[in-house]
C-alpha cells in the first residue's frame, strides 16, 4: 500500500476553471517525488490539495490507505516550506526555528536541544541570534527549512522553494536538500518549474502540462525514454532539437538534407506517409563521420562558448538546431558545418498526437496523459 495515495484528483474552480484533471499517483513512503512543468500546469495546486490548503473538487487522497480529504493541514502531519520564506522578521533565526515547538507547548529544553541540532544540519549554528533581515537569501531559506523538520513530521512539501535565489545559491541549496532528505527519511514532494533541480533531486519527476500527467518516471527514463514530444522538449538543456515532415520512402529532410530512417526501428515503413517530428538531443551529435548516422550539413549563426563546453546554432534550409560539442571543437562563425546524428539517438513522435513511435511504453497507473 503507497504512503500517499492521489485517485482521480481534479480541482475545478468557482469560476469554472479545471486547474488539475485526473491526477492519479502513488508515492511510496521515504522517496523524494518533483512536480515540475510551466507556470500555470498545476503543479502548485495539486501540492497544497495535499497539504489541505486548497479542496480537492473530486477524486480521493489517502494517507497511509486512509481517506484523508477532509482532513486540515495539521491532522496530516505535513510540513510545508514556500517560495518566500515566510519568516517573522521581529524573531531571531533561534525563535523561528523553534516556533512550532513552542505553540505545540514543548519543554524548553527539549526545544533549544532540537533547534541546535537542526542548526547544525542546516549550518546555522552562527546564525542562531540573528535576525531574518541580517541573513542572505539562502540563510533565510535554510531558516525556513529547518522551522520545517525540526517538527519531524513524515511529509515534508516544498514550494519552489530556491527560486528566489541565485544560481549559485541554488546549487548550494539542492545538495543541501538532498542531504536533509538523505538524512531524515521523510517523504518529500518538491515543486519546481526548473527542471535541473528535478533531474538532480527526485527519485521520480512528474511532468505536468495544463493540469494534465504528461509522463511520471524516473529522470532517466524521462530524459531517454520521453513518451511525447512536450516531454523530449521540457526535460534537458539545451532542449532536444525537433524537425517536422513527411516521412517519404523511409525518408525525410532537414534543410538540404535527405535522411533516410529506413535502418532506424523495424517497421518504420509503417509510418510511410504520415507526418512526422524527428527529435535529437544537442549532445547527441558528432563532429566527426561514424557509422549507422544521419549526415547532415548546416551553417553556423552563433556560438556560445560556456567553458568545458559550447553551444552551436546551426541552420540548414528553414530548420535551426542547437548543438552541444567540447569548447576546443567550437566553429567559426557564419561557417558551414557538418555533423552526424547516431540512429540510436533519434526519436520520431507522430506529427498530429505528438506521442512517440517505435517505443514500447509500460502502461503504469499513475500516468495519466492528456
Amino acid at each position: 500500500m503507497a504512503f500517499i495515495s492521489l485517485r482521480n484528483i481534479n480541482k475545478i474552480y468557482p469560476n469554472g476553471f479545471h486547474a488539475v484533471h485526473n491526477f492519479n499517483l502513488d508515492i511510496e513512503k521515504g522517496e523524494f517525488v518533483v512536480f515540475v512543468g510551466p507556470s500555470g500546469c498545476g503543479k502548485s495546486t495539486t501540492l497544497r490539495m495535499i497539504a489541505g490548503l486548497e479542496d480537492i473538487s473530486d477524486g480521493e487522497f489517502l494517507l497511509n490507505g486512509v481517506r484523508a480529504n477532509e482532513q486540515g493541514p495539521r491532522e496530516r502531519g505535513i510540513a510545508m516550506v514556500f517560495q518566500s520564506y515566510a519568516l517573522y522578521p521581529q524573531m531571531t533565526v533561534f525563535d523561528n526555528i523553534a516556533f512550532g515547538l513552542t505553540l505545540q507547548g514543548v519543554d524548553e529544553d527539549e526545544i533549544d536541544r532540537r533547534v541546535r541540532n537542526t542548526a547544525r544540519i542546516l549550518g546555522l549554528t552562527d546564525y542562531l541570534d540573528r535576525l531574518p533581515r541580517a541573513l542572505s537569501g539562502g540563510q533565510r531559506q535554510r531558516v525556513a527549512i529547518g522551522r520545517a523538520i525540526i517538527r519531524k513530521v513524515n511529509i515534508f512539501l516544498m514550494d519552489e522553494p530556491l527560486s528566489n535565489l541565485d544560481a549559485k545559491q541554488r546549487v548550494t541549496m539542492r545538495y543541501e536538500i538532498a542531504q536533509i532528505h538523505k538524512e531524515t527519511g521523510a517523504t518529500t514532494v518538491y515543486v519546481t518549474h526548473d527542471q535541473t533541480e528535478a533531474m538532480t533531486l527526485a527519485d521520480r519527476i512528474v511532468v505536468m502540462k495544463d493540469g494534465y500527467i504528461q509522463q511520471v518516471g524516473t529522470p532517466y527514463e524521462l530524459y531517454y525514454k520521453p513518451v511525447n514530444v512536450f516531454v523530449a522538449g521540457f526535460i534537458g538543456e539545451p532542449p532536444m532539437n525537433f524537425v517536422r515532415g513527411t516521412l517519404e520512402k523511409g525518408c525525410m529532410t532537414f534543410g538540404e538534407n535527405k535522411l533516410d530512417l529506413t535502418n532506424w526501428r523495424s517497421g518504420v515503413n509503417e509510418w510511410e506517409g504520415r507526418n512526422v517530428v524527428l527529435g535529437f538531443r544537442p549532445e547527441a551529435i558528432s563532429l566527426k563521420e561514424i557509422p549507422n548516422a544521419l549526415k547532415v550539413d548546416s551553417f553556423v549563426e552563433l556560438t556560445e562558448l560556456l567553458g568545458d563546453n559550447s553551444n552551436i546554432y546551426v541552420k540548414s534550409g528553414e530548420n535551426t538546431a542547437i548543438l552541444k560539442v567540447d569548447s576546443h571543437d567550437t566553429p567559426e562563425m557564419d561557417a558551414p558545418l557538418t555533423f552526424w546524428i547516431p540512429m540510436d539517438s533519434v526519436y520520431l513522435f507522430d506529427g498530429e498526437t505528438e506521442k512517440a513511435l517505435g517505443v514500447d511504453f509500460e502502461g503504469k497507473n499513475e500516468t495519466s496523459v492528456a
